[in-house]
């Protein structure tokens, strides 16, 4: 089944001390071109990193990006400066002692003075989150990335084999009109000997070698069954379980090539007409192939 070039997949981790978001797009490229941004902790994880995505992903222009979070809740830490609060509330006591003041939030009061309530930071502290865990979130950002793929190719590769089936059609209408295409040529070339052959200077030999020629190049039998065979073929191709895009291009390529040659020995309108609507839906599938893995 065909794979999709553009795609995007994502996964999430959420623990107690992190969060890991891994984030992967991708457009057509013809060839792998990854674009990446990883934390400096995993820096030294790039290479395997990209040698991951470029046996996963083959070929496409690829952004990767990993944000590795710590929770806020283990962010920062706040501690009572217990000898400071003795100081402070001891000094309040003491003030409203002295000016005979109502004291009943003494407590309150001192525990929001200056430096009583500190926020220590945990980062230099916390441990840094390791490859081992940040790897199976970026496998399963990969699964959700080809799967994304998996689903437009289905809808790609029933657009393509349409495109062919008419190919076909198309083809089955030439092969129905090729015998009085072949009949027309050939009543008009006994015309034309009737009038040659009166001709004095008329060499018989002569004449059946170049009607042989010219008999051979206007028939087109081999095309048909060529590109019969190339069309059967791109279809096979069209269903195998490995990337074909490439493949599939090759193969249009011939299909071209045959049609082409068709309609420059064919001779004739009918048959011309039906040559252009064949290029036409050979043109669809070139520019489908485009986006194709």
């Amino acid at each position: 089944m065909l794979l999709s070039m553009t795609g995007f997949g994502s996964a999430h981790l959420e623990t107690e001390g992190y969060t890991v978001t891994v984030e992967l797009k991708s457009l057509n490229s013809k060839s792998m071109d990854l674009s990446l941004r990883v934390p400096r902790s995993l820096s030294d994880k790039e290479l395997e990193i990209r040698n991951l995505i470029g046996k996963s992903l083959v070929r496409g222009k690829v952004n990767l990006t990993i944000e590795v979070n710590r929770s806020k809740t283990n962010a920062t830490r706040s501690r009572i400066n217990t000898e400071l609060l003795q100081v402070y509330f001891r000094e309040l006591e003491a003030a409203a002692i002295a000016l005979g003041a109502k004291s009943p939030d003494l407590f309150r009061l001192a525990l929001h003075m200056p430096d009583v309530l500190q926020t220590e930071s945990t980062d230099e502290k916390g441990e840094e989150i390791s490859w081992e865990q940040v790897a199976p979130v970026l496998q399963e950002g990969i699964d959700n990335f080809n799967t994304f793929r998996a689903d437009e190719g289905k809808a790609l590769s029933n657009e393509i084999v349409s495109y062919i089936d008419r190919i076909r059609i198309l083809l089955a209408e030439i092969d129905k009109h090729d015998p009085s295409r072949v009949e027309h040529i050939r009543q008009r070339i006994q015309g034309h000997l009737q009038e040659i052959s009166s001709s004095e200077s008329f060499n018989q030999n002569r004449f059946e070698q170049e009607m042989i020629y010219y008999i051979e190049k206007l028939d087109i039998a081999e095309e048909k069954v060529r590109l019969v065979n190339h069309l059967h073929y791109f279809t096979e191709t069209v269903y195998l379980p490995e990337p074909t895009g490439k493949k599939l291009a090759f193969i249009s390529q011939e299909i071209g090539r045959e049609i082409n040659t068709i309609g420059s020995k064919a001779n004739d309108a009918t048959i011309q007409h039906l040559v252009v609507e064949m290029k036409e839906e050979l043109e669809k599938i070139k520019e489908q192939l485009n986006n194709i893995l």
